[in-house]
């Protein structure tokens, strides 16, 4: 089996060591290959062996996390993903680094299980890049494409490229991502729609509406169709980008409802400058949420439109802990819509939805957890912890998020009511022990730290009978059992021997049960 290389990079050996032995990491795709204790060495580690997976801290001697992070992307020494190791108060220190892809960050101490996941997620998701690498490698548009994106197209083949598209002089190349969303594996298998039959569908769809005499380029990257747009393909729409995406996109529409969203990168000149317009389409997609209802994304208009990298407000955060776990289901649902009106109104980046989304997920299940719950009977949970994996709309993401929530809140209920029956349970098998002994609701309530009153209502909702009545029908049963299984004792000593301190009191209450006195009913027995 392949594994995934991995380095970890934390200034405290401890910590290095512990998380070596808490993770099985073969059972979930990864090997280590190094180790560093700060930043300035970690970078020539990842130099030298171009690992998979960086595990960093983010507080380090030298070069700290967040430097590591920024160096290892911005000066393309490799392209590993990172997942930090951060302390609750590197919290806001964290979301900086989400600015440069970061893939997920684990709050210290670690949680095995949560870890684990988080690379068992990892290890699908580089599986996946890797199938689609070699499917896109068969591709010759594609290999001109990712040869141009990655710097690596010399000047005969790039001339070459351009002679096979028709590309004319001076004429503006744009580089355009085509992605489809809500299209994941919770749907009904008849909905989902394959990446061949997108990728049919995109090119059929490009030919049609521009009747292209000339040949077009795609490449498949991960989750979405790349494409090279020269400009005269958009001459039918009077030459404009704008107008021609939107006949595009309602094209798309036409086939797959409105889940497609197009992301178009600053125009260039060449051919060997493309790589310019596929990073701005790459940053153009970052504003998908802000964008939601136009579904369409062009760098040139966006670049004075800053995104917000926010966490929640904790006091906000708390009080719909507290809304869920006292179950008030609309002020829950009041907190959710406002939160997704202000990912979209006050331009959250996908990378801050999500590290929210994560917040509210571990609280919610950290809630279950600590009353006992088997987190793993909710069907929405799964949808939840991979859905930055997949192509989402704000719209659906609200929909598994608030199916999530729903369901917790049910289960939450659920597990409050086993609790609750548990106890009353321990009460009765109390009472069943111990009847013959002086008791009463009160006491019993003292006993059991449980209010008189809600007690009582409990009693008689569980079982059907009043605290009362079922303390003197168990007495009242006892003495029976006493008086057919011995003829010598007095009325008084089972009066005692059941929890009556006074035999009158008891023959009063045993008639009132049985219509017959205590006597009358041992004498029938002869």
């Amino acid at each position: 089996m392949h594994l995934h290389s991995a380095i970890l990079v934390d200034d405290e050996s401890f910590t290095r060591k512990g998380l070596m032995k808490l993770i099985d990491w073969e059972a979930c795709g990864f090997h280590i290959v190094g180790e560093a204790d700060n930043g300035e060495d970690a970078l020539e580690l990842i130099k030298r062996v171009q690992p998979d997976l960086v595990i960093t801290d983010i507080r380090m001697p030298v070069i700290d996390g967040l430097e590591l992070i920024r160096r290892v992307t911005l000066e393309n020494i490799a392209t590993p993903y990172f997942i930090i190791i951060s302390g609750y108060n590197d919290f806001n220190y964290a979301q900086q680094a989400m600015r440069y892809g970061v893939h997920d960050f684990v709050v210290k101490p670690i949680d095995e299980v949560e870890f684990s996941a988080i690379l068992d997620n990892l290890n699908h998701r580089l599986r996946l890049e890797q199938e689609e690498q070699v499917r896109s490698d068969r591709l010759l548009g594609g290999e001109m494409i990712k040869s141009l994106i990655l710097g690596e197209a010399n000047e005969a083949s790039i001339a070459e490229w351009e002679h096979r598209l028709q590309l004319r002089q001076a004429e503006r190349l744009y580089y355009l991502f085509a992605e489809l969303n809500d299209n994941h594996g919770w749907q009904p298998a008849e909905a989902q729609i394959s990446d061949a039959r997108f990728k049919e569908v995109v090119e059929q769809e490009l030919n049609r509406i521009t009747a292209a005499g000339q040949p077009i380029c795609l490449h498949e990257h991960r989750n979405r169709i790349g494409i090279l747009l020269p400009s005269s393909l958009f001459a039918p729409f009077n030459g404009e980008l704008e107008r021609f995406l939107s006949h595009f996109r309602a094209a798309l529409d036409a086939h797959f409802g409105k889940g497609v969203f197009l992301y178009a990168g600053s125009p260039v000149h060449k051919l060997s400058d493309i790589r310019e317009s596929y990073m701005a389409a790459k940053e153009a997609i970052l504003y998908k949420y802000v964008n939601e209802e136009q579904r369409i994304v062009i760098s040139e208009q966006i670049q004075a439109e800053k995104l917000n990298y926010i966490g929640f407000d904790s006091a906000a955060f708390n009080r719909f802990m507290e809304q869920m776990e006292e179950l008030q289901l609309e002020a829950v649902k009041a907190t959710i819509d406002r939160w997704f009106h202000d990912f979209r109104e006050k331009r959250y980046a996908p990378e801050a939805v999500k590290m929210n989304i994560q917040q509210c997920l571990m609280g919610v299940l950290k809630t279950i957890r600590s009353m006992e719950g088997d987190e793993q009977a909710l069907l929405t949970l799964r949808p939840l912890l991979g859905w930055h994996d997949i192509n989402l709309s704000l719209g659906e993401l609200k929909r598994l998020f608030t199916a999530f929530i729903e369901e917790s809140q049910l289960h939450i209920a659920e597990l409050r009511k086993e609790q609750q029956k548990g106890g009353i349970q321990k009460i009765k098998s109390y009472i069943e022990v111990n009847y013959s002994q002086n008791m009463s609701l009160k006491s019993i309530a003292a006993q059991f730290y449980v209010n008189p009153v809600y007690l009582g209502q409990l009693f008689k909702k569980t079982y059907g009978v009043y605290f009362n009545e079922f303390l003197l029908q168990l007495r009242v049963n006892e003495a029976k059992k006493l008086l057919r299984q011995s003829c010598t004792m007095r009325i008084y000593e089972i009066a005692e021997m059941v929890g009556f301190s006074n035999a009158d009191y008891f023959v009063t209450q045993f008639e009132k049960i049985e219509h017959m006195t205590p006597t009358e009913y041992r004498n029938k027995l002869i």
